[in-house]
């Protein structure tokens, strides 16, 4: 595989970095650097990162030329798989497709558990902000509902356990196209899907609560812009967590758009994005976060 930095301006596949190690990421690095900080597109758990496909286009038509890295996780789509998915190595092997690709401080756009990672990401790495597309930060009640489920996990019953999560993610709420997008998109191989929640199903919860708060603390400090982008509305109680938590943190609420508020909005996901452009090195220019519920 070629082990050069790679960018281009089509859309076609690139190999864009060689963890030490690991099996390379596979991905596509389109636009030019310039003044903007420049986007990483992190997709869910089975899904591969043609899923971003129509929020490209459209971020094509409102932010032209922006450098954007499109990346396949480790075991999704064109990307090998990897011994383990820790979310603290994947979090690792995103930032060395950033430096093989020659990224500075970007803006890391994760989706479901890829959300997690970008802000994993931010806590440990230089970024100019986080935007987290529906996923929750608050682990131990994820982890509660996962580990009540592992035997049939890890069993026959996969398929009619992932049948459900794949129900409560409401993708009947998103235009034809979108749907038919997701469900080609999506491969939900038990061997992964075990791989990457073996943390929830293994690790005693206060640990992963603790380990999440360390992120968190960190990420706080750097005073890096955070957005939320929900499909429905959040629950009073954990928007006032997440506001104490990260007091930078900002939420766009698309109430009925379901799990994937990109893909029933991708016009309006893109002009978003386009808004981080102005998200600068120095946290302290940035303007001051708000709350929004539109």
């Amino acid at each position: 595989m070629d082990e050069q930095k790679t960018r281009t301006n089509t859309a076609q596949p690139q190999t864009v970095n060689r963890p030490l190690g690991l099996p390379a990421l596979a991905g596509t690095d389109t636009g030019s650097p310039d003044r903007r900080p420049p986007l990483v597109l992190l997709h869910g758990l089975t899904f591969d990162r043609n899923l971003w496909n129509p929020v490209l286009a459209e971020l094509d038509r409102v932010d032209p030329g922006r450098r954007v890295l499109t990346l396949d996780l480790p075991g999704h789509g064109e990307s090998p798989g990897w011994p383990s998915y820790d979310i603290e190595s994947v979090a690792d092997g995103v930032h060395r497709a950033v430096e093989q690709a020659q990224l500075e401080s970007p803006v890391v756009v994760g989706h479901s558990i890829s959300a997690v990672i970008a802000t994993l990401y931010a806590a440990r790495y230089p970024s100019r902000g986080v935007v987290n597309v529906d996923q929750s930060l608050q682990v131990a009640p994820f982890a509660s509902l996962v580990r009540s489920l592992a035997d049939k996990l890890r069993g026959p019953d996969f398929p009619a356990v992932w049948e459900m999560f794949a129900t409560n993610m409401q993708i009947e709420r998103l235009p034809e196209s979108a749907q038919a997008l997701v469900r080609s998109t999506s491969r939900p191989r038990q061997e992964l899907v075990l791989g990457y929640w073996q943390q929830l199903l293994d690790r005693p919860i206060d640990e992963i609560v603790d380990l999440a708060a360390a992120a968190l603390t960190a990420l706080r400090d750097t005073r890096v812009p955070y957005l939320v982008v929900a499909g429905n509305p959040l629950e009073p109680d954990y928007q006032q967590w997440l506001s104490e938590t990260l007091p930078q943190f900002e939420v766009d609420t698309w109430a009925g758009s379901g799990h994937f508020p990109q893909l029933a909005h991708p016009e309006r996901f893109a002009e978003r994005l386009a808004t981080t452009s102005s998200w600068t090195a120095d946290p302290a220019t940035n303007a001051e976060p708000a709350i929004s519920g539109h």
